[in-house]
């Protein structure tokens, strides 16, 4: 499948064993377990070109791949151009905790720098220490949709069960680096579904 594309969302729009920490009641998500224990240096302020985020917030971040033949591009509709019909998507999901440090992780180490593997558009690396993913059938999410208001396209989803820390620099080198998707702002969350009849298996 071609990665198609990377985006963020402030607090986590899932919940895990390593980001279970309620936002506003979970109204606005969920934050990485280890946000109670940051040091002074790694909640130091970071402004950059990145916005929405701060040293301390919780992000998760979709990299969303498709079996449509498309490059990666800006929002959704790059995974799916009019020429694709009933394309297939996943996408592989981390939350991190961001940290003004720069031994946390790189961001540009799992970014998209034009790389193919196979002929197949994908990022330069996923990460592979935080567990393994916890699979399911969804749909795509964001604040546009509640459990009442789902988006048409079905999505497998491979969430990572446990957070790991990125420094928030690398995420301002990301946007200004002009990344293909132009992404320089986190976005928004959909409220995390509850209702059981919505609720589809996990693997």
């Amino acid at each position: 499948m071609n990665l198609c594309n990377i985006h963020t969302h402030t607090q986590a729009e899932h919940k895990g064993p390593g980001f279970n920490i309620a936002v506003a009641n979970g109204a606005e998500g969920f934050a990485c377990n280890a946000t109670r224990t940051l040091t002074e240096a790694e909640l130091a302020p970071a402004p950059g070109a990145y916005k929405g985020v701060k040293s301390g917030d919780t992000i998760e971040v979709h990299w969303v791949h498709t079996t449509c033949d498309t490059a990666p591009g800006e929002g959704l509709g790059a995974c799916l151009p009019d020429s694709c019909k009933n394309p297939q998507f996943r996408a592989e999901a981390q939350v991190f905790l961001l940290v003004n440090d720069s031994n946390a992780l790189d961001f540009m180490d799992l970014a998209y720098q034009g790389n193919k593997v196979n002929g197949f558009h994908q990022p330069r690396s996923l990460p592979v220490s935080t567990g393994t993913p916890v699979e399911f059938l969804g749909s795509t999410t964001g604040p546009r949709y509640t459990q009442s208001k789902c988006s048409d396209p079905n999505v497998t989803w491979s969430v990572r069960p446990q957070c790991d820390k990125l420094d928030i620099n690398s995420l301002h080198r990301w946007a200004e680096s002009g990344n293909v998707f132009n992404e320089t702002k986190s976005h928004g969350i959909r409220e995390l579904v509850t209702a059981p009849e919505l609720l589809s298996p996990i693997r």
